[in-house]
C-alpha cells in the first residue's frame, strides 16, 4: 500500500469515527436522549454533503456550471414522501432503510430527460439552459399540486413499520445513522466514480473537450452520463431530506438551494474530492448556528463566498493541499510565526466588521423590537458614538495592518518554496 493510499483510508476512517461519536458528544444524562439541536445539524450536514459532492461533479469534474441541481434534490424528496405514503398504506413493501435508493433512481429518472436536452450545450448556453429547467420545475410545483401540493407541499409519517433491523425511526438519533450509512455509500461511489473511466473523461472533458473528440470520445455523451449520474446521488439527498422532515415544499427545489450547492463547492474546494464535504459542514454551521445568534449571517456568507473567489479561488481544500510540498520538505514549522502575525490583524478586522454589521443591522431590526445588542458579551448602546468609532477603528487598522503582515508572509512563503525546488547541477 502506498502512502497517499494509507492516508486517503486513513482520512475516511477519522471521518466516519469522527461522525459515529458526534451525537454522543452532546449526550444529555439527565433526560438520557441527544441534543435534538444537535442531531438535526448533524443531520442536515449528511444531506448536504451528498448534495454538495453530487454538484461537484458537474462543476468540479466536468466544468459545467448548473443552476437546477436542487431540482433533482427537490424530486427526490417528493418521491420519497409518496414512497413513504405508499408504504404506510401496505403497497410499498419496502423497508426505510432501502426508500433512499428509489429517491435516487427518481432523481436519475428526471436527469435522463433534462440532460438529454441540457447537454447538447456547454458552458455559458448549459448554465442558461439549467436556469430555465430550475424556474420551470419550480413553477411545477406550485401548480400540479396532486404531485407536488402547492405552496404547502406534501407530508408523510416515516415510522412505516418496516425496517431490516427493527428500528422505528421515531427518534432522530435512529435517522441519522441512517443519514450517514447513506452519506457514506454516495461518498464512496462518487469517489470511485472518479478513477473510472468516466470520471477521467469528465475531466478531460473540462480541461479540453477538442482534444477529447480527438481520441475518440463524444464529449455530449461523457456530460450526458455526468449529468445523469449526479441526478441520482442528489436524489439520494433529497430522499434523505423528506425522511428528516417528513415533509417537502417547493423550496426544496428552488434556486437558493442550487446556490447552497455551489457555495458549499466551490467555498470547500472544487478541485478536490473532500473539499464540497468541507463546504458543506461549514455552510451548514453558519446557517444553523450563527442564524441563532445574528439576523445578518446571510451577508457573512456572502462575504465569506466574495473573499474565497477573490483570495482563494481554489477553496478551503486547495489551500490546505498548497502546504503538501512545505510538509513534505519538513519546513511547516517556519510558517508558526508568519501565520501568527497574520491571525492577529485578522481577527481584529473580522472584529470590526462584525460589530458594525451588527450595529447597522440592530437600528433597523432589533431596536425596532425592543431588544438589548449583546456583542462579544457586552451589552452595547447603539446610539453612542464609542462603539461604531471602536468597529471603525478595529475593521480598517485591522485591515491595513494585516495588509503589511500579507506582504511579509508572501516573501516567506516565495522563500520557501523557491528553496524547496530541485537545485540543478552546473556541469
Amino acid at each position: 500500500m502506498t502512502a497517499s493510499r494509507f492516508w486517503q483510508i486513513s482520512i475516511w476512517i477519522l471521518v466516519l469515527a469522527l461522525a459515529i461519536a458526534a451525537p454522543w458528544a452532546f449526550y444529555n444524562y439527565h433526560t438520557g436522549r441527544q441534543s435534538g439541536f444537535v442531531i438535526s445539524m448533524l443531520s442536515q450536514m449528511g444531506m448536504m454533503s451528498i448534495l454538495a459532492l453530487s454538484y461537484n461533479m458537474l462543476l468540479g469534474q466536468a466544468g459545467l456550471f448548473s443552476l437546477c441541481h436542487a431540482t433533482f434534490f427537490g424530486i427526490g424528496g417528493y418521491a420519497t414522501i409518496h414512497f413513504l405514503n405508499m408504504a404506510s398504506a401496505g403497497s410499498l413493501p419496502l423497508p426505510m432503510e432501502l426508500i433512499p435508493l428509489l429517491s435516487g433512481l427518481s432523481g436519475l429518472g428526471l436527469a435522463i430527460v433534462l440532460g438529454y436536452i441540457a447537454t447538447k450545450q456547454r458552458a455559458t448556453a448549459f448554465a442558461m439552459i439549467t436556469l430555465g429547467i430550475g424556474e420551470l420545475m419550480v413553477t411545477s410545483a406550485l401548480m400540479f399540486q396532486h404531485f407536488f401540493g402547492g405552496e404547502g407541499g406534501v407530508n408523510t409519517n416515516r415510522m412505516i413499520g418496516r425496517s431490516l433491523f427493527g428500528l422505528t425511526y421515531a427518534q432522530g438519533i435512529q435517522v441519522y445513522y441512517l443519514i450517514l450509512a447513506w452519506t457514506l455509500l454516495s461518498a464512496l461511489a462518487m469517489f470511485f466514480l472518479t478513477m473510472t473511466p468516466l470520471g477521467r473523461m469528465a475531466n478531460a472533458s473540462r480541461d479540453n473537450f477538442e482534444r477529447v473528440q480527438f481520441v475518440g470520445y463524444d464529449p455530449r455523451m461523457v456530460r450526458f452520463f455526468q449529468f445523469a449520474l449526479s441526478g441520482l446521488f442528489a436524489g439520494i439527498g433529497g430522499g434523505l431530506y423528506a425522511i428528516t422532515y417528513e415533509i417537502v415544499t417547493f423550496d426544496a427545489l428552488a434556486a437558493p438551494l442550487s446556490a447552497n450547492a455551489l457555495l458549499m463547492a466551490y467555498i470547500g474546494g472544487s478541485a478536490s474530492f473532500g473539499g464540497p464535504i468541507l463546504g458543506a459542514v461549514l455552510i451548514t454551521l453558519l446557517q444553523s448556528g450563527v442564524s441563532l445568534m445574528s439576523n445578518s449571517w446571510l451577508v457573512y456568507v456572502g462575504v465569506l463566498f466574495i473573499s474565497m473567489v477573490i483570495f482563494a479561488p481554489s477553496g478551503i481544500m486547495g489551500l490546505v493541499t498548497a502546504h503538501g510540498p512545505i510538509v513534505r520538505g519538513g519546513q511547516l514549522g517556519r510558517l508558526a510565526v508568519p501565520y501568527i502575525r497574520v491571525l492577529v490583524p485578522g481577527i481584529l478586522m473580522v472584529a470590526g466588521f462584525v460589530g458594525l454589521v451588527e450595529l447597522t443591522s440592530f437600528l433597523t431590526i432589533g431596536a425596532a423590537q425592543g431588544k438589548s445588542l449583546v456583542l462579544f458579551g457586552n451589552k452595547i448602546d447603539v446610539h453612542a458614538t464609542l462603539p461604531w468609532l471602536s468597529a471603525a477603528v478595529c475593521l480598517l487598522g485591522g485591515g491595513f495592518w494585516l495588509r503589511l503582515e500579507a506582504r511579509s508572509f508572501r516573501r516567506v512563503w516565495e522563500g520557501l518554496m523557491q528553496g524547496l525546488k530541485p537545485q540543478r547541477s552546473v556541469a
